[in-house]
């Protein structure tokens, strides 16, 4: 029995989506795949940008990934840190930011 909810062998079974809906996981994968290619921003943007989304939405299959990806489009421990502390701070700040909403309110109620 593993220690975790999530088994990092899944990742390699994110193709299987397929199985149950193979229409809409082939555009999915046909969607991806082009996002992905050399536009605007290189490979190596793309990968650590796609890590910094991996840690604001917490899902450790995509971290695994695109550390992965990351390493290999050249990106070295420090640029792959740095993306984890933007998204830390858009994470944050999007939280904070909230605050203000929390603040109209209570003003509203004059309290």
């Amino acid at each position: 029995m593993s220690n975790s909810y999530y088994d990092s062998a899944d990742l390699k079974k994110f193709g299987d989506i397929a199985e149950f809906e193979p229409e809409l996981a082939k555009k999915f994968f046909d969607y991806y795949g082009s996002v992905f290619e050399e536009g605007e921003l290189t490979a190596r943007e793309k990968a650590l940008i796609a890590l910094a989304v991996a840690h604001t939405v917490q899902c450790p299959y995509c971290i695994d990934a695109y550390t992965e990806a990351s390493l290999e489009k050249g990106a070295n421990e420090a640029q792959m840190m740095e993306a984890v502390h933007v998204s830390c701070a858009i994470r944050g700040g999007a939280s904070l930011v909230h605050g203000v909403q929390m603040m109209n309110k209570a003003k509203k109620m004059g309290m």
